[in-house]
């Protein structure tokens, strides 16, 4: 039997990204917030409810973006000169967030500058990866084998939307987690926050959703005829009764049914860019069998996959289940 290796690849950096944006999203998004804590303690317990997984998090990222450069050496070539900018200051951003973890700790005097690197750290990466998004959705001008558009093709009105729709949906997931991980006052007044920005986030959702099959024909056709125009009844319903389950969760002060709703919000709206996407990895031109490595390589690393995958969900897995529950605020990471 026959295995369509590029197909399986993709689908592997597929759950990786996924992975990812689901759970490094909701450790950035309460980065975004917390310039709006009321105290220095509810600062430190923002951040100790996300201190034991943060790094842990971004475990995904590298393998999502490693596993471009090994199995689609071709998509990642011309991503790559298309999006350098938006990756760079992505990347520059989570470096100076992840040492905030340590330096905040450790200082007084410096405090607030720390302060600042990790909020800023936060909603600076949560923009950069909207931005990047939405260049992608908008399409990349490819020419022979290599990048053919300009420097700054990647910023447009578009990709800016998408950028500031991540930031509010980013901050959604970081609200409802800190709903799930405190008490008392910090709680209630993130779940005050996570109905406005649960609001926001289906806003932009519909916006983007509108204006998506716009930005290439293909996109149209693939959502508007058949079996694609199935989809196009599917996913909305699902949007609407996730969004009933999470406005219902956080009304009847429910600690983790709004948390599970905005992952799930998250999951529908990757699918419906895959649905958009599929089978171009670059699109409009590059499918994810053009993009592919030979097969040996994509044998050889699938072998390696194959087994580190259950050990990093393992591994993950075992993390969040010892550091469950709520946070203390006597105690944490110091």
């Amino acid at each position: 039997m026959a295995f369509d290796l590029a197909f399986i690849w993709a689908g592997i950096i597929a759950f990786a990204i996924l992975t990812y944006v689901v759970l490094d999203g909701f450790d950035l998004g309460v980065g975004v917030l917390f310039p709006f804590a009321k105290s220095e303690q509810d600062k430190d317990v923002m951040m100790n409810s996300v201190a034991p997984v943060w790094d842990g998090n971004e475990t995904w990222l590298v393998m999502g973006g490693g596993g471009l450069f090994a199995v689609f050496p071709l998509a990642y070539a011309v991503v790559m000169p298309a999006l350098y900018m938006p990756i760079i200051l992505m990347l520059l951003a989570l470096v100076f967030r992840g040492v905030a973890f340590e330096y905040r700790w450790r200082t007084k005097r410096w405090k607030g500058i720390w302060d600042a690197a990790f909020a800023g750290g936060s909603s600076v990466a949560a923009m950069m990866q909207g931005i990047t998004l939405g260049a992608l959705v908008q399409g990349i001008e490819v020419s022979g084998r290599a990048y053919a558009g300009g420097w700054w093709d990647w910023l447009t009105p578009f990709s800016i939307l998408t950028g500031v729709a991540v930031v509010i949906g980013y901050a959604l997931l970081g609200s409802t987690w800190l709903v799930m991980k405190t008490n008392d006052g910090l709680q209630i007044q993130m779940r005050r926050y996570a109905w406005y920005l649960a609001a926001a986030t289906l806003f932009f959702i519909l916006v983007i959703s509108i204006m998506t099959p716009l930005q290439d024909p293909v996109y149209f056709q693939r959502w508007f005829n058949l079996p694609g125009s199935i989809f196009s009844v599917l996913v909305p319903s699902l949007v609407a009764l996730t969004a009933w389950q999470l406005f219902s969760g956080l009304n009847d002060q429910r600690d983790v049914k709004p948390f599970l709703s905005a992952l799930t919000l998250f999951v529908l709206c990757f699918v419906g860019i895959g649905i958009s996407f599929y089978p171009h990895i670059v699109p409009p031109s590059l499918t994810i069998w053009q993009a592919a490595a030979p097969d040996a390589s994509l044998q050889f690393t699938l072998v390696g996959t194959v087994i580190l995958i259950p050990l990093i969900l393992g591994y993950t897995a075992y993390a969040y289940w010892v550091f469950r529950g709520k946070v203390d605020p006597t105690e944490g990471y110091h």
